[in-house]
């Protein structure tokens, strides 16, 4: 449901408790009725402050655990369990307990961001390496610094011809 607005989910529900059927609703905002249905559902358990949340909402493990827990073990329904935590669909639910079952029964934290190109080595590490060993971790990090340099040096001198072009158009 993340490709409809705040607003939108609320013009839903509005419309809906004023007698909409679910069909025209899934037709004028092309998503599923099922989706519909579990919107109408979240709100009127959790009220409008319910999507009002953050786009990008983390779950702590401990929390995640607790919820895959309620549906593995205490054999609550899925849909029921992701309304009464307030979740923001179903089907987010549905790829946890996946990635729970696929990954041993552990929670796999994804980590954000782009990882690292030069791969930091722990102060321990390095006192633990071969004086060999620290000869060429240092190369290797001497020639990654050197090449990120050059491209700095070759990034600042493109911005300033761009701005010496800008000055001379005006």
């Amino acid at each position: 449901m993340s490709k409809i607005t705040r607003e939108q989910k609320l013009e839903i529900y509005n419309k809906r408790k004023s007698g909409v059927t679910l069909q025209s609703l899934a037709l004028e905002y092309h998503i599923n009725i099922q989706n519909i249905k579990y919107l109408i559902r979240l709100l009127d358990q959790h009220g409008a402050t319910i999507l009002k949340k953050d786009k990008n909402r983390s779950y702590p493990p401990l929390l995640k655990e607790e919820i895959i827990n309620k549906v593995l073990i205490d054999n609550h329904s899925i849909k029921s369990t992701a309304l009464e935590y307030g979740l923001s669909s179903d089907g987010i639910l549905h790829n946890w307990i996946r990635s729970y079952k696929e990954n041993d029964y552990v929670i796999v934290e994804k980590t954000r961001g782009r990882r690292s190109t030069m791969k930091p080595k722990s102060n321990q590490e390095y006192k633990e390496m071969t004086l060999e060993e620290k000869v060429k971790y240092l190369e290797n990090k001497n020639q990654y610094l050197e090449a990120e340099n050059e491209y700095l040096k070759k990034l600042r001198a493109v911005v300033q011809a761009r701005k010496n072009q800008q000055s001379k158009k005006k």
